[in-house]
């Protein structure tokens, strides 16, 4: 069974799915593999390894960390074209939809086909949609696109609707990295009911609530990131497993 298809049907017996983003400029060497030991352990559904820029980090040796660690798939969530291993069981293939950056759209996608084809690991077409999120992001500024109003859900749903008919598998409502405050819930609620594909909302959720919100308002997927960087918000993972796969504690 392919990779989105298994984590899919995941989400659907759990009440959603849980993915944790990791930053290779975040953490490294011994660090970088006790953390992902201990999150499969407490039960996340995937992991995202990628950033919009890479300054000290080494992504191929980071992901091959992670991957000999690792008990959960492994999805690349990439931010340049020099983001791509086969040690890796997938990969989002991102068009950001919600820009109009050609190269961003379909450009690199061009170049990457190829050599994703011949790595022999998953494209996961996903239509990738920016939002504001109260201060410009990383992934704003490296793509140099405009992110969509937060106050216009029918353009939202317009793009998200967009992706769908264009064939792709998923979209990804991001308020990027660091983000002040996620993407607003009657956003994924607006964007979740309208399409019929599954929705992967992250950036900016900081706490379980926010995250179960997501849920209730159907979303597929919820992405954490940041908010595990600091070592005092470790323990929040369990209350994400709990709040996301409510299912499975109802």
């Amino acid at each position: 069974m392919k990779v989105f298809k298994k984590l899919t049907r995941i989400a659907e017996e759990k009440g959603g799915g849980y993915f944790v983003l990791i930053d290779p400029d975040t953490r490294k060497n011994d660090e970088l593999k006790e953390f992902i030991k201990e999150i499969c352990n407490r039960g996340v559904d995937a992991i995202l390894v990628g950033g919009s820029l890479i300054i000290d980090g080494d992504f191929q040796s980071s992901l091959n960390l992670v991957k000999e660690a690792s008990t959960v798939p492994i999805i690349i969530f990439p931010g340049s074209l020099q983001q791509l291993s086969p040690n890796a069981d997938a990969i989002l293939y991102i068009s950001l939809i919600s820009g109009r950056n050609p190269n961003y759209l379909f450009g690199d996608h061009v170049i990457a086909a190829p050599l994703i084809r011949k790595m022999g690991i998953e494209p996961i077409s996903t239509g990738y949609m920016l939002f504001e999120s109260g201060g410009t992001t990383t992934a704003e500024f490296i793509s140099n696109t405009k992110p969509l109003p937060i106050n216009k859900p029918e353009i939202a749903m317009a793009h998200a609707l967009a992706a769908q008919y264009m064939g792709m598998n998923t979209v990804y409502l991001e308020a990027g990295s660091g983000a002040d405050h996620s993407v607003p819930t009657k956003i994924v609620k607006a964007v979740s009911s309208y399409i019929d594909i599954p929705v992967i909302t992250g950036g900016g959720i900081k706490t379980p609530d926010d995250a179960r919100s997501k849920v209730e308002a159907g979303t597929t997927f919820v992405v954490t990131g940041n908010v595990l960087d600091d070592p005092e918000n470790f323990e929040l993972i369990d209350e994400f497993i709990r709040a996301i796969h409510f299912k499975e504690f109802s």
